[in-house]
């Protein structure tokens, strides 16, 4: 069996998890769109591993320009779902402040669109208050955008998806939250999963090129970079911002 492979005269960027840093991704863009007028394939597909929101400054832009603007022209978009747009959508739900979204940058969400928190304490008596308040400011076309997201997209040899896998399972078996959530399970195992795997989820200081996994979450939000993987054929490049 020959190295993995994307379909026949097609390039493919994935791009790892934006976290609010809408300068990164407006600087990533413009690295693709270079990229891309010098190669030969026709059909040019981006495919983002979600985590859009939360941590970084500007969630709130970044959906904006995923869904307002359009910085790849001629590209087919991929935009697939992360735990932090799952974090939010559950909160809006159930106003649950045990979650851990509070822990883990909704709060700062939450103050990008509008929604005062006052202090920082993450176990909030108010939190039917900041639902309701989020429910008001959030723009339907944001909230449309979360809850329309994929879970998975595959491309010849390679399966996209925001986490991992669980291994041993088919593809068609898989559960949400293990596309979402899972880590070490699937981080540590050697298992030919059908697919090479290519995921965000679990960040790492450079990407992470393992036989049966590609890992892009290069920790943009943590001054790290944002990071795109680049598929041509058998061939392989990583661009950042």
């Amino acid at each position: 069996m020959g190295a993995p492979s994307v379909p026949s005269g097609s390039v493919i960027y994935a791009i790892g998890d934006i976290h609010g840093e809408s300068d990164k991704l407006d600087l990533l863009h413009a690295m693709i769109r270079a990229d891309a007028r010098t190669r030969e394939a026709e059909r040019k597909v981006v495919i983002y591993l979600g985590d859009y929101i939360d941590r970084g400054p500007d969630s709130a832009g970044v959906i904006e320009r995923l869904i307002s603007g359009d910085p790849l022209p001629g590209f087919e978009k991929v935009f697939l779902k992360g735990n932090h747009e799952e974090f939010l959508l559950h909160f809006i739900a159930t106003g649950d402040n045990s979650s851990g979204w509070f822990h883990n940058g909704g709060l700062d969400t939450l103050r990008v669109y509008g929604v005062e928190a006052r202090g920082r304490s993450l176990w909030r008596p108010d939190s039917e208050a900041l639902r309701v308040a989020l429910i008001k400011n959030l723009p339907e076309s944001h909230r449309c955008f979360m809850e329309s997201l994929d879970l998975y997209h595959v491309e010849g040899d390679y399966l996209f998806v925001h986490a991992g896998i669980r291994p041993g399972r088919a593809l068609k078996d898989q559960t949400a939250a293990d596309m979402l959530w899972i880590r070490n399970r699937f981080l540590d195992s050697d298992e030919n999963h059908d697919f090479l795997v290519v995921h965000g989820h679990t960040p790492c200081s450079f990407p992470e090129v393992r036989p049966n996994r590609i890992g892009i979450d290069t920790g943009a939000c943590y001054d790290g970079k944002l990071t795109a993987l680049a598929l041509e054929g058998e061939k392989r490049d990583f661009l950042q911002a």
